[in-house]
């Protein structure tokens, strides 16, 4: 196929999301009360999250259905379209052919719209008035905000504090959708204040952000909490990607080889991951190499054991079994804000143990070097997120230029890096740890 851009019509956007649950070799084991460390049950999840996204947790269903007012919303910008990175292939002088699929192209920039306008509605449709959420980079928290005026809630954003600072563009976006957005730890909340007051420094982490985010929502009868990753919902809705992907490199004649996305909490890996990992589970793709790619940094899948730990700093969510670094763990304040948490999806974390994954860490130095290159050849700057991704497909784009294999290669460009602007400036003028 000679074509740069493959695209679907709109009447192809998907009518389900696909489910990894029945089709795991083994069972995924149950999210622990915090308290009793017995499995946790649907009615103890009730104050944080609607009943709904609550059975979609637990859903032993494959395929589950997409909403029709959801659906319509997605026709703002999907079918994402999948690009064939020609001068990005050239410049390396690899035989190796690179595909990827362009989830930047969402009205917020990013993949994280998807399950944020299915989780708007699903509290919409119980009644819920009002959002609470934590982001890091800011890429959730604008899904959010903007999902949420779609649909008519209230959204508050606890920002990490890190993220709040470099990243002020991605605050004004979330107030221009109308959500109200502070820097976490903050003193609105009893984990914020404890935290301010061990460190009044603090430049916060995801885990804080999600515990001041829970104790708002717990403690406010018009309010539930959302999640922008790690949750098995959360990655179900992001098989939209996948599933819209696989019809793509159908479309364009290639099949991959080596699929690739960055890893911070697992939801954009997933989404991109799963529907192709289905047919390696089959026995149809036995040799399909998936990898995750994480920072350095906070190196939770190459570096955490996999154990049960909590999903917050403050300890209040269920305990989950994942590769984690610690619910106390604070990662350096590296410029890829979304990939800082401390844990993985309980679901991405259940096939790497299973070795039907595989995951790659790297420093953002190289990681910038990486993204650079990319925007040179390609034109998009991506987020530093989609760096890491961009990294390890360059990576493996050169070991087949060494070996003179011709593989197909994927990955997703999971968001756009306009509002990262001051990392890219920090790696240009030399002011960037790049070991880090």
């Amino acid at each position: 196929m000679t074509d740069t851009k493959i695209t679907l019509p709109e009447s192809e956007i998907p009518t389900h999301f696909y489910n990894i649950q029945p089709d795991l070799p083994t069972p995924l084991l149950p999210p622990l009360h915090p308290g009793t460390k017995e499995p946790i049950t649907p009615d103890l999840l009730a104050p944080i999250f609607p009943m709904g996204l609550i059975m979609q947790e637990a859903s032993q269903e494959r395929m589950i259905e997409i909403p029709d007012e959801v659906r319509d919303i997605y026709r703002l910008y999907r079918p994402s379209p999948v690009f064939r990175a020609r001068a990005l292939e050239e410049m390396l002088d690899t035989p190796a052919r690179i595909y990827y699929k362009s989830e930047h192209v969402s009205p917020v920039g990013s993949h994280k719209l998807n399950t944020a306008l299915m989780q708007a509605y699903m509290n919409k449709k119980e009644g819920v008035k009002r959002l609470a959420t934590e982001t890091g980079a800011g890429q959730w928290g604008s899904a959010l905000a903007c999902a949420c005026k779609l649909m008519g809630l209230e959204c508050m954003v606890y920002m990490v504090r890190v993220s709040y600072d470099q990243k002020p563009y991605r605050r004004i976006m979330m107030n221009t959708y109308g959500a109200d957005v502070v820097a976490s730890p903050s003193n609105l909340t009893e984990a914020g204040r404890i935290a301010l007051a061990e460190n009044p420094s603090s430049p916060g982490s995801l885990g804080l952000a999600i515990s001041e985010a829970v104790e708002d929502a717990v403690k406010r009868d018009d309010t539930k909490y959302a999640l922008g990753s790690v949750l098995n919902h959360v990655v179900l809705h992001q098989t939209i990607i996948g599933q819209e992907a696989l019809k793509q490199m159908e479309k364009a004649g290639d099949y991959p080889d080596i699929i690739i996305g960055c890893h911070g909490g697992g939801s954009n890996f997933a989404g991109i991951a799963f529907p192709f990992l289905r047919e390696k589970l089959s026995g149809a793709r036995k040799d399909l190499r998936l990898i995750a790619v994480e920072p350095t940094s906070c190196p939770t899948l190459t570096k955490g054991p996999r154990e049960y730990d909590f999903g917050d700093v403050a300890g209040n969510t269920p305990l989950l079994m994942m590769h984690t670094l610690g619910h106390k763990f604070i990662p350096p304040p590296v410029h890829a804000g979304g990939l800082r948490y401390h844990g993985s999806a309980p679901l991405v974390s259940h096939v790497l143990a299973a070795k039907l994954i595989e995951a790659e860490a790297y420093a953002q130095g190289e990681v910038f070097a990486s993204a650079i290159k990319f925007a040179q050849c390609e034109g998009t700057v991506p987020a530093p997120e989609s760096a890491h991704a961009i990294h390890s497909a360059i990576h493996h784009a050169l070991k087949a230029r060494e070996a003179g294999e011709k593989k197909v290669i994927l990955f997703n460009l999971s968001g756009h890096g306009h509002f990262d602007l001051s990392a890219y400036d920090a790696y240009l003028t030399g002011k960037m740890d790049l070991m880090t």
